[in-house]
């Protein structure tokens, strides 16, 4: 198997020790040369000021392809168009698009007056200023709003031909939901690169409760194993190998792309990485 291609993703730092935290996190992980990183938005758009904050400081000062998500709530769509735009003057030309989620207290996703009502719309606003390199979101397992899987596939299947790139899917625990989800994609005749979200596991129990909150499924020997390795003051040791072996089974059916939701901790993602053979080509520059 060859070394696969790697790609990042970091939240916004909302405090003055955070931002420190992922220039560190920035530090241990640029040396393994990734296709891009990208920065998220946090639920309703609450993070959009600080991501595009992020998104500038890593792309003037890391050296690195920086991606910036983008999402259609709490904005018009002039005014999400204008936050892209502005990305592309400071260079920053590639660009996750994303629905995103609801605001904290609403029960489901609605348009914001004059804003965008779906994913597809953002995508092909976007393909039409011909400026951006485009990433979406797919999903192995039913997202919770869809009707069933077959929908979830043909829901892609329309971003892309709105104008998407390449889709990032949702992390999982079972490489075979992926496996299963990448087989049906390519039955409907998508045939761009979907690759697959990994979540390196640093806390079971936080990372257990978001998987159940966004429809990803737990397997009962998983929560076993952790409760064994936790008892066992093993869980870093396991989390690695567990990591390690999902990314070597993936890689095993052709996947040649990895994209590494961080976390902002980089210990455990650099582990795994060097596990899977990408090693440190150079060392980032502290910023001066």
């Amino acid at each position: 198997m060859s070394v696969p291609a790697v790609s990042f993703e970091f939240f916004p730092p909302q405090t003055l020790e955070a931002s420190f935290r992922l220039w560190d996190t920035v530090q241990v992980l640029a040396p393994l040369k990734p296709r891009f990183v990208s920065v998220t938005y946090g639920a309703g758009g609450t993070t959009r000021d600080l991501t595009r904050d992020a998104v500038a400081t890593l792309h003037k000062h890391s050296g690195l392809p920086v991606a910036a998500h983008l999402t259609c709530v709490n904005a018009t769509k002039e005014e999400t168009l204008a936050i892209a735009e502005g990305f592309a003057e400071a260079g920053v030309t590639e660009i996750v698009a994303l629905r995103g989620d609801p605001p904290k207290g609403e029960g489901k996703f609605s348009v914001y007056p004059g804003g965008f009502a779906h994913s597809v719309e953002l995508i092909e606003a976007l393909a039409a200023t011909g400026k951006f390199t485009i990433r979406v979101g797919a999903y192995p397992e039913k997202h919770p709003e869809a009707a069933s899987g077959a929908a979830d596939v043909e829901y892609l299947k329309r971003k892309f031909d709105a104008g998407a790139d390449e889709a990032l899917t949702q992390f999982f625990f079972d490489t075979d939901h992926f496996l299963r989800f990448r087989d049906a994609c390519a039955k409907a005749g998508i045939d761009k690169p979907i690759v697959p979200g990994i979540m390196p596991i640093e806390n079971w129990k936080g990372i257990r409760r978001f998987a159940l909150n966004t429809g990803t499924s737990v397997p009962a020997w998983l929560d076993e194993a952790f409760e064994k390795a936790i008892r066992d003051e093993r869980q870093d040791l396991f989390a690695t190998a567990l990591c390690t072996e999902m990314c070597t089974k993936l890689m095993a059916e052709g996947v040649e792309k990895l994209h590494f939701y961080t976390l902002n901790r980089p210990e455990l993602t650099r582990d795994v990485c060097h596990a899977l053979g990408v090693t440190p080509e150079v060392q980032l520059e502290n910023v001066a």
